[in-house]
């Protein structure tokens, strides 16, 4: 039984929080009430599930890891261990195409990734390794940037970026790589999007090879300074080394909430998030169960104990404190912590696109190459 979302689940900003509301409570009735009492019987004592996902939500993992091994304990009498293995969301495919990394359960930060695996998976492999899968926190792409130089420059979106670069302005621009990172593919394909004057979702390959298109981008990133290999990685560096190192930079709303109180206290600045006017992509940061053959029926069972835990409320809302936005639509958005004190807005007011098609991401990371800055390792 297919019990999980198929990849035609579509992240739209109307109607999502009511098809949450439906896989919510498919998926816990299913785990919770149609398991037998004796389902655990010939389980061994052990059991290890591997859990590779995206950097930037370790510290929500890692915080309700625990809650949950100690739960399962008490409820099955069986020990379970969640190894939790972070990385950029491109270098997660690469570990699972390598065989480096044979996880049961993956989390890149975006639901583009899914389709892209599963092409990979196939040609080498003749079937699809990510076929059920649910969101479980989301967090849209901003521009970030210091509070002062925000003000000063009036920047709105990434043509902003291109008139300050054009006009002379010595400003420093950075994101994650996208051959490592989600963060950094979405802002690139953000780039791309503005350049062309093209929703995501309706830029085409052509509209990436354009020559005046890849002119605007080429400029903006002529401006970068560093490409890290993770989004949650470089929004610590980026506070890490302060606005001298890095005035604007591409990464999720929730860097900001998880970094802002560590940036004022050591520079004296707030980060900002800038909600870039012309549209922005979502991360939704989908729990994919693994159809690889390396998944025991044992392991899949406690990765779906663990994917009603992640969606529980209680859970959720722990998830804010990490400036991410909860999927379960029992839990209200935290106006503590989403407000502009913290750099962030309550509601996003600014158009929010759909994926791009399969054949534009995978042309992306070629046209990348002509358009990143050389300078950078």
């Amino acid at each position: 039984m297919r019990i999980l979302p198929r990849r035609g689940y579509l992240l739209l900003a109307t109607g999502f929080f009511l098809g949450m509301l439906v896989m919510s409570l498919l998926v816990s009735l299913y785990v919770n009430l149609s398991q037998p009492a004796s389902v655990t019987e010939g389980f061994p004592e052990k059991v290890e599930i591997v859990f590779l996902y995206s950097s930037e939500k370790q510290g929500w993992l890692e915080e309700v890891t625990p809650i949950f091994e100690l739960w399962f304990k008490e409820k099955y009498g069986i020990e379970v261990s969640v190894r939790l293995i972070p990385a950029g969301t491109h270098e997660s495919v690469n570990l699972i195409l390598h065989g480096s990394v044979k996880p049961t359960i993956w989390s890149p930060a975006s639901n583009i990734w899914i389709p892209y695996l599963n092409a990979l998976w196939f040609r080498e492999h003749g079937y699809k390794l990510a076929e059920e899968w649910v969101p479980l926190v989301f967090s849209p792409v901003v521009i970030v940037g210091w509070g002062t130089l925000v003000e000063k420059y009036n920047v709105t979106g990434y043509l902003d970026l291109y008139r300050l670069a054009k006009s002379g302005v010595d400003f420093k621009w950075g994101h994650p790589d996208p051959l490592l990172s989600n963060g950094g593919t979405m802002t690139v394909l953000l780039e791309f999007a503005e350049a062309a004057g093209k929703p995501v979702h309706e830029l085409t390959v052509e509209d990436l090879l354009k020559p005046e298109v890849q002119e605007i981008v080429k400029t903006i990133e002529s401006k970068a300074v560093y490409y890290g290999k993770s989004t949650g990685f470089f929004g610590r560096w980026a506070v890490d080394n302060g606005p001298q190192a890095i005035s604007f930079f591409g990464v999720y709303e929730n860097i900001v909430i998880d970094n802002s109180l560590k940036a004022r206290k050591k520079w004296g600045d707030e980060l900002v998030a800038i909600y870039p006017s012309f549209g922005t992509l979502l991360s939704d940061h989908p729990f994919v169960l693994m159809e690889g053959e390396w998944v025991s029926k044992i392991q899949r069972f406690v990765a779906l104990q663990y994917l009603s835990f992640l969606l529980q409320p209680e859970i959720q809302e722990k998830a804010q404190k990490y400036g991410f936005r909860p999927v379960n639509p029992a839990v209200p958005l935290d106006q503590s912590i989403f407000n502009p004190e913290n750099g962030v807005l309550l509601e996003i007011k600014v158009p929010i696109f759909k994926p791009p098609r399969g054949e534009v991401l995978e042309a992306l990371f070629k046209v990348w190459e002509k358009v990143r800055n050389p300078g950078i390792g």
